[in-house]
């Protein structure tokens, strides 16, 4: 099993990127391709999928986005693909906030993971996130309900909002939105 790769890419496509390591073309899948430039030296943290009829090398910016990559397909229900699609529609703060918030509704937002998909989710990874990135959202929310404390609204009211929220947005913006929805 690989834990990474250090190379030059030398090719991108939608799907995959090309990484060479020592004359030898790496074909890797990876959430975002387009977020590398050919011709640049990069490491790339691997996970490697050996099935009966395949052998899959997917490449990842970062060890914490490898790691909630295999803790999503550790889910029931969730593969490589749906693991795969949900990193390149997110960011690993966000999707792993919203994992620890039980936002299921932002998790419904990424391809294919739909109500139940979301709740098995939300129940087999809730609390078992254990990287540094996680806290900060979850500090967010309670900064928002806190705020919204202050300004006299009640617990069962705030709960309803924090769930609304988007929480790739910073503090202050959260509070913008948490104070439009509750006066709606």
């Amino acid at each position: 099993m690989y834990s990474y790769m250090k190379g030059i890419i030398t090719d991108i496509k939608p799907d995959y990127i090309t990484l060479e390591v020592g004359g030898i073309g790496y074909k890797i899948l990876t959430p975002n391709p387009y977020a590398f430039v050919i011709d640049a030296e990069t490491t790339l943290f691997l996970y490697q999928k050996v099935a009966e009829d395949d052998i899959s090398l997917f490449g990842f910016n970062s060890p914490e986005e490898r790691d909630l990559f295999l803790k999503l397909i550790s889910v029931n229900g969730i593969g490589p693909k749906s693991a795969k699609a949900i990193l390149a529609a997110g960011d690993v703060a966000s999707i792993t906030g919203a994992i620890e918030s039980g936002n299921a509704r932002y998790l419904q937002k990424f391809p294919g993971i739909g109500p139940k998909a979301s709740q098995q989710i939300i129940l087999d990874l809730k609390g078992k996130i254990d990287f540094d990135i996680a806290p900060s959202f979850i500090n967010s929310l309670e900064e928002v309900d806190e705020a919204l404390q202050a300004l006299g609204y009640n617990h069962k009211e705030i709960r309803k909002v924090l769930d609304k929220l988007d929480q790739s947005k910073t503090t202050s913006e959260l509070i913008k939105d948490a104070l439009k929805l509750m006066l709606k």
